[in-house]
C-alpha cells in the first residue's frame, strides 16, 4: 500500500509538473500580453508594465521564476487588477465557494443516482426500470443553462417557494441555506443520470456472474448477498466515474455560477482568459489539475477496496 501510495504521488508530482510546463508555454507562446488591450497606453508604458512583472526576461528566467514561486506556494500577482493583488486572494475563496457548492451537489448526484441506479436494476423492464431510464436521460439531455432558468421560473417566480439567486449570508439561518437548493440540483442533475445509468449497468453485470450463483447456493440470504457480494462488486464503474466528476463539481460550474450570481472559481476561470490574465490561468488550472490527481487517487484506493483482485503493490 505504502509503495503504490509512493509511486501514485511521484506520479501525481511529475503530471501537475508537466501540466504546468505546458500551461506556461502555451501562455507565453501566445501573440500579445496582459497589457496590450490597454487603450491610451503608450509603449513606454508598456515596456515598463512588462518590465515590472519580468515579462522582458528570457523565457527559461520566466520559467524558472514561475517554477520557483509555485513550490514556495506563491501563485503570483495579478496583472489585470488594482494594486497587483496576489491571485490566491481571488482563487482561493473563490474555491471555498465553489466546494461548498459542489460538495452539496456531489453529496445530491450520489444520494439519488445510486437509488435510481439500484432500482432500475431490480425492477429491470418493469415501469420502476423505466421511470429510472427516462429521468436519466431527461438528465442527460436538458443542459444546466436551461435547468436553472427553469428552476427559477417554477419556485421562485411561479410558486415562490425558494429565493433565486446569491450565496448565503449565513450558515446558521435557514432561508439563507434555501439558496443552495436550486444551484445544488442544477449542478447535480447531469451527474444523477450518469451515476444511475452506470450503478444499473454494474449491478446488472455483476447479478449473473458465477460467484453469485454460488454465493446463493451456499443458503445466503438476498439481503448478504446483495450487502456483501452484488452491491459491492457492482458499484465499481460508479466509483471509477466519481474522481474525474466530484472535481469537476467541486471546481463549480461556469454557468450555474452565473445563473444563480454565486462567486466561485468559475468566474476566474473566465475572467483570467478574458484578462489575459497569466499568472491567473496558471493558478485556476494548477487547482483544478491538483485536485484530479488527488480525487483519482483516492478512487483507485477506494476502487481496490471494494475489488480485492487489483494489486495495489504490483
Amino acid at each position: 500500500m505504502l509503495a503504490f501510495l509512493a509511486r501514485r504521488l511521484l506520479s501525481g508530482l511529475l503530471t501537475l509538473f508537466v501540466i504546468a510546463t505546458l500551461c506556461f508555454a502555451v501562455i507565453r507562446l501566445t501573440p500579445g500580453s496582459p497589457f496590450s488591450t490597454e487603450r491610451g497606453m503608450s509603449e513606454q508604458t508598456l515596456k515598463n508594465f512588462e518590465r515590472h512583472f519580468g515579462l522582458d526576461k528570457p523565457w527559461w528566467v520566466q520559467y524558472g521564476r514561475a517554477m520557483g514561486g509555485y513550490l514556495q506556494g506563491n501563485l503570483g500577482p495579478s496583472m489585470a487588477y488594482p494594486d497587483w493583488v496576489n491571485v490566491g486572494d481571488f482563487v482561493w475563496p473563490s474555491f471555498r465557494t465553489s466546494l461548498a457548492l459542489g460538495s452539496l451537489a456531489a453529496t445530491l448526484a450520489f444520494l439519488i443516482g445510486v437509488p435510481l441506479g439500484l432500482l432500475a436494476s431490480a425492477r429491470q423492464n418493469r415501469w420502476p426500470d423505466h421511470l429510472a431510464s427516462s429521468i436519466s436521460i431527461l438528465g442527460i439531455c436538458v443542459p444546466n443553462f436551461l435547468l436553472g432558468p427553469l428552476l427559477v421560473l417554477i419556485f421562485t417566480f411561479g410558486l415562490r417557494w425558494l429565493p433565486s439567486a446569491e450565496w448565503p449570508r449565513s450558515w446558521t439561518d435557514g432561508k439563507e441555506l434555501l439558496k443552495l437548493v436550486m444551484p445544488a440540483i442544477t449542478l447535480a442533475m447531469a451527474h444523477v443520470a450518469y451515476i444511475a445509468r452506470l450503478t444499473r449497468a454494474g449491478m446488472l453485470d455483476v447479478v449473473s456472474r458465477d460467484f453469485i450463483r454460488t454465493a446463493r447456493a451456499k443458503g445466503l440470504s438476498e439481503g448478504a448477498v446483495f450487502l456483501k457480494h452484488v452491491l459491492k462488486n457492482g458499484i465499481t464503474p460508479v466509483v471509477s466515474y466519481a474522481g474525474p466528476m466530484i472535481a469537476v463539481v467541486l471546481t463549480g460550474s461556469i454557468v450555474v455560477e452565473r445563473i444563480f450570481f454565486i462567486p466561485g472559481l468559475g468566474k476566474w476561470f473566465v475572467e483570467s482568459a478574458r484578462n489575459r490574465d497569466m499568472n491567473l490561468i496558471m493558478a485556476c488550472v494548477l487547482v483544478y489539475s491538483t485536485l484530479i490527481i488527488l480525487l483519482n487517487m483516492l478512487v483507485d484506493l477506494l476502487y481496490a477496496w471494494l475489488d480485492p483482485r487489483v494489486r495495489l503493490d504490483e
